[in-house]
């Protein structure tokens, strides 16, 4: 984008609404270089290389309009998402090369660009390849920049690592040669990413020396990229609020470059912080409308598997069920390798983990086994979810193969540790404690366990304070110095969490039980009234005894009554699927309920009252709220932790944050 390897000649003549002086035809042509090469404002770029294209055609100036088609394509491969964008730009192209001399270096220039949107989109890079074969050859620099770029971003799948990083060295020493500052940037940007994409513990300087060139002179479309990177960092951290903030700041960075991705990518690494907070079932609408979006990438599919994933959370199998069968297609495999590719893979593991689907998962694992030794990185570096042999245990775990899950799980284990990427670390501490109980380890999965507490504990302490003034936050402060449990309902479930962290439970009475007790912490409330349903202490009416108090009260008689409904619905369900497996355990369920209503109702269905005071009450209330912890600590062992050693039952009963 060079306009001294394109003269223009002026032109006198109407040109149609664009046209003005003979200058301004080379005017629009130097701002557009200037915004694309200079300053990254694609946005500004691509509004004057299409009114000079425009100006050109009409006047019948071929190289101008080679200069503009070029231009217009922009910084990345498949700039232009929508299928009219893609189009135009195509058509200009092969415009322009129609009357061009086929040897020019302008013919190849413009033979290179759409060699790489043919590729990308088509998962290839044959063509491309050859191309920047034949700009070696021409030792014509500015083709040869052009074609290492746009080749490697058609490179981007995990296969072709060491390529990459070949092809982005390439590209900095060329930089020199056409003495245009975006290659030079974009060379450096490549390699960061490539380290990223790679687990390379060096990445950081290389982003570091990236972050020095911006600070000398800003450059808005790889200065978007780096800020994504920091978002990625802030989550590998564990700083999911700061991460938050970044996001939002980075998209706007994006917006104001006129990135396509700045929107979607803002949804990736809310997938990514929504997820280590346990809140991804907050994703469903957003997600919903994003994987319809026209500016998501042809060859990405992250988003489906995200919704999968949220949708099962919600408990919305239907959706999750469908999304998985349109990402599986004929056969998973012939998902494009893009950028998205390994994040996707995860998704579509973590889908098949909650909805049991072994066959899925067994074909996850085949693909996913190769790239055990990478972190699982989205796109440009933007979004980092671990180990992939996290992904491929928690595929082994589905397929039912336990001693390969927890081999895997404790290789996720150490690379997430070598990668500082805690959340991630802890999400494999937790499957891997869930592999070991499935293996009958259950002394190493309580180790696992009490390994993982203290990490977390230490990650509280050092966290900067960012409460209140009056000293609580929203992440549980309790307002004595001491990180305390919190909880808000969420239609049938509720959110609890500790610290950062969060997860949805289904509502149940132990779950009351439990929601009074933290919101009276380091109060002794007495199991009877927990079994009355009393939510205050003050005025707390004294009892001598239970026997007029209900078994169940009436919020539990009615939610045990509607889980039956839903329990029989999928019995037939499961017994349409052939599921004996699921079958029994909510056949198992059912009659644990049906017993459960029969022992607390009498005739004509009304309430029994305890006869035996406050020993009944205890032992009610006792495995309540042990049901409901062992539900917590399923979804979140960090969060389970915590509760097993604050909350406190017997005949009195409270909640103690350590």
């Amino acid at each position: 984008m060079n306009n001294a390897d394109a003269p223009v000649r002026n032109t006198s003549g109407p040109a149609g609404p664009d046209a003005r002086r003979p200058g301004d035809l080379r005017t629009l042509l130097d701002e557009g270089t200037r915004a694309v090469v200079d300053d990254g404002d694609l946005r500004t770029g691509r509004d004057r290389f299409e009114r000079a294209f425009r100006i050109a055609e009409s006047v019948g100036e071929e190289r101008a309009m080679a200069v503009a088609a070029l231009g217009f394509g922009g910084l990345w491969v498949h700039e232009h998402r929508t299928v009219a964008g893609s189009v135009l730009l195509e058509s200009r192209i092969r415009r322009a090369l129609e009357l061009l001399d086929p040897q020019s270096s302008l013919a190849l220039r413009l033979r290179i660009r759409l060699a790489g949107e043919g590729d990308y989109r088509n998962s290839d890079n044959t063509a491309v390849m050859a191309l920047l074969k034949q700009a070696r050859a021409r030792q014509n620099p500015m083709a040869r920049a052009e074609a290492l770029s746009l080749a490697h971003h058609c490179l981007i799948g995990p296969e072709y690592g060491a390529l990459r990083r070949q092809l982005a060295a390439e590209l900095v020493a060329e930089s020199f040669r056409t003495s245009r500052r975006s290659d030079l940037l974009m060379g450096l940007l490549w390699q960061t990413v490539d380290m990223f994409l790679d687990g390379d513990p060096h990445a950081e300087r290389c982003l570091s020396e990236l972050r020095g060139l911006l600070a000398e002179q800003d450059h808005l479309a790889v200065g978007f990229v780096v800020s994504a990177m920091e978002v990625m960092l802030a989550v590998r951290a564990g700083r999911l609020d700061e991460a938050e903030a970044l996001a939002r700041a980075c998209t706007e960075r994006g917006i104001a470059a006129g990135d396509v991705n700045a929107t979607v990518w803002q949804a990736a690494q809310l997938v990514t912080i929504r997820w280590y907070q346990g809140r991804v079932v907050e994703l469903v609408p957003l997600l919903s409308e994003v994987v319809n979006s026209p500016t998501l990438s042809a060859v990405d599919d992250h988003a489906l598997a995200a919704l999968a994933v949220a949708a099962v959370t919600a408990g919305d199998r239907r959706k999750a069920v469908s999304a998985l069968a349109t990402l599986c297609g004929h056969d998973l495999g012939d998902l494009p390798r893009s950028s998205s590719w390994m994040v996707t893979m995860h998704g579509v593991a973590e889908a098949a983990y909650l909805l049991d689907d072994t066959a899925t998962a067994a074909r996850v694992y085949e693909l996913l086994r190769p790239y055990g030794h990478l972190p699982i990185v989205g796109s440009l570096a933007v979004a980092c979810f671990g180990s992939a042999h996290h992904a491929l245990g928690v595929a082994a775990l589905t397929m039912g193969d336990v001693d390969r899950a927890v081999t895997h799980l404790r290789d996720a284990v150490r690379q997430n540790l070598a990668l500082a990427h805690w959340p991630a670390a802890t999400a494999s501490w937790e499957r891997l404690a869930v592999a070991l109980e499935r293996s009958g380890r259950q002394a190493e999965a309580d180790a696992v366990r009490r390994e993982m507490a203290v990490a977390a504990a230490e990650a509280t302490a050092s966290a900067p304070d960012t409460g209140g003034p009056d000293g609580a936050d929203e992440q549980g402060e309790d307002g004595q110095g001491q990180t305390a449990a919190f909880c808000t309902r969420l239609g049938r479930k509720w959110r609890i969490g500790v610290g950062g962290r969060s997860v949805l439970v289904d509502h149940s009475v132990g779950m009351l039980h439990l929601v009074v007790l933290i919101a009276n912490p380091r109060q002794e409330i007495r199991a009877v009234d927990l079994v009355a349903g009393l939510t205050a202490l003050d005025g707390a009416v004294e009892h001598t005894g239970l026997s007029g108090q209900r078994a169940l009260d009436r919020v539990a008689t009615q939610e045990y009554r509607s889980r039956l409904t839903r329990l029989r619905l999928e019995l037939d369900e499961f017994a349409a699927e052939d599921d004996h497996a699921r079958a029994a355990a909510a056949q198992a369920e059912h009659d644990w309920l049906v017993g459960q209503l029969a022992g607390a109702t009498g005739l004509g269905g009304r309430a029994r009252r305890f006869p035996e005071g406050e020993e009944r009450s205890r032992v009610a209330v006792s495995k309540a709220v042990r049901r409901a912890l062992d539900r917590i600590a399923a979804a979140d062992p960090v969060i389970g932790e915590h509760l097993r050693h604050a909350v406190h039952t017997g005949v009195r009963c409270s909640y103690w944050p350590a």
